[in-house]
């Protein structure tokens, strides 16, 4: 069988209505560039490889094939031989719907045909215009009876809490919290395999391609919504060491920001894949004979078998994402569950 190496993907790019046209240039994609790109999927299961001798095989398929050599046997427990993260771009040049994800005790119950898990994700701000905000979680702890009816008469946007965000903040999204990113926004997302959403209320917006008012999934909404206020907006990272912060930490992923000026020697734990995602700079990620050139939103795969790389930089600003043991993560660097970006 092949030896796995770092892999690179091609990337998915979705078009929905609210969609922007900065992550084109931000990327330096090639025209003609869409007119609305709303979101760029970098690492997931249908993605194709683009690099190596596995180029044209997904990631599922490679998931299959090398189980927990691929993804770690942290997630091969909880999950089998699947991909259990999704990363991608987000540009909001209009707000998205009000919204909520379920988690995965209700995705693998009542979702279970869709393949998908629950979904908790993260956002970390890449830019947003003055005054931009997030809406995340109730203002009050609400009834469900009084959130159902703001559904149906309209108000949800009465009972939310707001919240302003700037370039840098991390913002953590948990299964079940009522959402939205509002406009002049880009942001990475770092989220559990899933493309379950509900939405709550979308400001009677239209379907472009049939002109229908797009659906809202009420009954889904009212069963998983946590109706009150969110505790997870603008965490303070976690200083790790001198090039590397911790963002964010659950069960189902980790956030960290490193910014390399120099060289850094890393090395893959077997109990779980890592995703980089270059969001400032250039690098050369280097292992074993083989080097690889990264620029600007570039995101590589790094199996969990994969062992020591270095990362060449003089400017590389980057996001990495992997499954954690979150109690030796607590203890390793001594902070409370909730107290830090630490969350059980």
């Amino acid at each position: 069988m092949q030896q796995l190496y770092p892999i690179l993907c091609e990337p998915r790019l979705v078009e929905p209505l609210w969609g922007g046209q900065r992550l084109a240039s931000w990327l330096d994609l090639p025209p003609p560039h869409p007119e609305r790109l709303g979101e760029i999927w970098l690492i997931f299961d249908s993605n194709r490889v683009s690099n190596g001798a596995l180029a044209g095989m997904t990631i599922a398929d490679l998931a299959r094939m090398y189980g927990p050599a691929l993804v770690g046997t942290r997630p091969f427990a909880r999950y089998g031989a699947d991909l259990p993260l999704l990363a991608k771009f987000i540009d909001a040049a209009d707000r998205l719907s009000v919204q909520v994800h379920p988690d995965d005790e209700y995705a693998h119950t009542f979702e279970a045909h869709t393949g998908f898990h629950g979904k908790t994700e993260a956002w970390y701000i890449l830019a947003a215009e003055p005054n931009a905000t997030v809406t995340l979680g109730t203002r009050t702890h609400i009834e469900r009876a009084t959130l159902a009816t703001a559904i149906n008469d309209g108000t949800v946007e009465d009972l939310l809490a707001e919240q302003p965000v700037q370039a840098g903040d991390l913002i953590f999204v948990p299964a079940g919290t009522i959402h939205a990113i509002n406009a002049g926004i880009m942001l990475f997302e770092i989220q559990q395999k899933s493309d379950l959403t509900y939405r709550l209320y979308d400001y009677n917006r239209r379907d472009a391609r049939t002109g229908q008012l797009r659906p809202l999934h009420i009954e889904q909404a009212l069963a998983v919504s946590r109706l009150e206020p969110a505790r997870t907006a603008r965490l303070r990272p976690l200083v790790l060491d001198e090039q590397r912060e911790l963002l964010v930490a659950c069960p189902s992923f980790a956030l960290e920001r490193w910014q390399i000026r120099g060289q850094l020697t890393a090395t893959t734990d077997p109990a779980s894949l890592e995703i980089l995602t270059v969001i400032a700079g250039t690098a050369q990620l280097i292992w074993q004979q083989t080097v690889i050139e990264l620029r600007q939103g570039i995101a590589v795969l790094l199996p969990a078998t994969l062992g020591e790389y270095q990362i060449m930089s003089h400017n590389g600003v980057f996001l990495r994402s992997y499954i954690p043991d979150i109690p030796a993560l607590i203890t390793s660097v001594g902070v409370e569950p909730g107290a830090g970006p630490i969350f059980l």
